[in-house]
């Protein structure tokens, strides 16, 4: 066992321990991460002990890569950390240092500013496929902390598909390649709430300051400060000092810039002159090796090729759901001690499968509606009223009202935020033109067809 200076491995781990406790909070630390024991340290390996499968399982999926980062800090020859079923342990008799010692700053998680970084969201967890190569390249590019010929790097993609997942992953890199590097990552909403929050109690230079020095800001779904004009005043500014300084910026949204509604054009324009790469709908090959990867990450777990290969053709709108499925079968099988076939899965995910097999979203009509007829989706969203454009927006809206189980409000508001009144005389008009309109029947059929498919 090699570790650096006198330290003892028993010493090191209640300082970790201490670490987690603060990082995390007490209910986190209590429920997950306080059964774990030390088993062993060997060459470069850590072995810690948990006392059910089921706990192993979790703290695998979401504590062992933040583990692993502690543990070097500490000691360099650490590289690797295993987590074990040990029954019986007796984790109450190992004392709780009441002030966690220092950890580097390198592997610090907790942020001055903005939200800390998620340790399961690294490149290595990253599974890429054809759907989201260009985004992960750009991604890594903006990672690496040498000069990048674009700034700011903007990722947009539906909910679930990895936008979140690339933004943390840049941000443990950068803090690798550069470290002491000033990283905040936020979402558009905290963004708004902190900066209300600045002009409520008279501290807006505090606010900036926090921002405008960073070395990496990362901004999560922008779409949420549409129709915000203050908000979008300062983002703007902010946007400006970061890439003026030379610094990295990287944002995210549901849809791409020429299609985002309610934003400044000035903000719009600023976002379009870096990189704009999208992260489209993961296919069947690409969800099947996600899995598999996941699969790596759950040694504890066993699950036949036939279940893998079934959710991979069934759960088809994201990520985020495919992996909740499966999370949620294997802890059903080890809750309940049944092995993982065909039949568990369908009967476990039933309400999923159900769900999912009617399961069409707005945005979803919108992108494919816009395409059938061969106009812009902002165009579809905007105020405009030509024929050419308002026909297929009447088009989409009787078919967001047919397809999905969304409220005539919900409707009008992801349609440039009409009013609900608006909805349903699309509605009303479309029915009514289908009886003597023949060649819009078929649109509407062909459109059900597609959007079905």
């Amino acid at each position: 066992m090699f570790l650096s200076g006198t330290d003892s491995a028993e010493s090191i781990w209640q300082t970790i321990r201490s670490h987690l406790r603060a990082e995390y909070g007490t209910r986190t630390y209590d429920s997950w991460l306080k059964p774990l024991a030390l088993v062993s340290v060997d060459a470069d390996t850590v072995t810690l002990g948990s006392p059910t499968h089921f706990t192993a399982d979790w703290i695998r999926n979401h504590f062992a890569e933040r583990l692993r980062l502690l543990w070097a800090a500490q000691s360099a020859a650490i590289q690797h950390v295993r987590i074990v079923v040990e029954n019986g342990l007796k984790t109450a008799a190992i004392p709780e240092p009441e002030q966690p010692e220092a950890i580097p700053a390198t592997v610090r998680e907790a942020p001055a500013f903005g939200v800390a970084l998620e340790p399961r969201y690294t490149f290595d967890s990253f599974v890429v496929g054809k759907a989201n190569e260009l985004a992960y390249n750009a991604a890594r590019t903006v990672a690496e902390g040498g000069p990048i010929d674009f700034n700011p790097l903007f990722l947009h993609g539906t909910t679930g598909l990895g936008k979140t997942h690339l933004m943390h992953a840049i941000g443990w890199q950068i803090r690798s390649a550069m470290p002491g590097a000033k990283v905040v990552y936020m979402s558009a909403e905290k963004f708004m709430v902190e900066f209300v929050s600045a002009m409520r109690d008279k501290d807006t230079l505090s606010f900036k300051q926090k921002l405008r020095t960073a070395d990496l800001l990362m901004i999560d779904d922008v779409q949420f400060i549409a129709g915000k004009d203050s908000t979008q005043e300062e983002f703007f500014h902010t946007m400006n000092e970061i890439i003026s300084a030379g610094k990295r910026l990287v944002i995210t949204a549901d849809r791409s810039p020429q299609n985002l509604e309610g934003i400044e054009n000035r903000i719009l324009s600023r976002l379009a002159w870096g990189l704009v790469a999208d992260i489209n709908p993961a296919d069947y090959e690409l969800r099947l090796s996600i899995l598999l990867e996941k699969m790596k990450r759950m040694p504890g777990a066993t699950v036949g090729e036939d279940v893998i290969d079934f959710l991979a053709r069934k759960i088809t709108s994201n990520v985020r759901e495919l992996e909740g499925a499966l999370n949620r079968i294997v802890a059903y099988s080890t809750l309940v001690g049944k092995p993982i076939d065909l039949d568990f899965a369908r009967q476990v995910l039933a309400d999923v499968l159900k769900a999912h097999d009617r399961k069409v979203t707005i945005d979803e009509i919108q992108r494919k509606v816009a395409d059938y007829y061969a106009i812009k989706l902002s165009d579809l969203l905007s105020a405009r009223r030509a024929r050419e454009v308002a026909r297929p927006r009447q088009v989409a809206m009787f078919l967001a009202k047919r397809l999905t189980p969304r409220s005539l409000p919900d409707i009008g508001r992801r349609f440039g935020g009409r009013d609900h009144t608006t909805v349903m005389h699309a509605v009303k008009r479309i029915e009514e033109l289908r009886a003597d309109d023949s060649e819009l029947d078929a649109d509407i059929t062909r459109l059900t067809r597609i959007i079905d498919a």
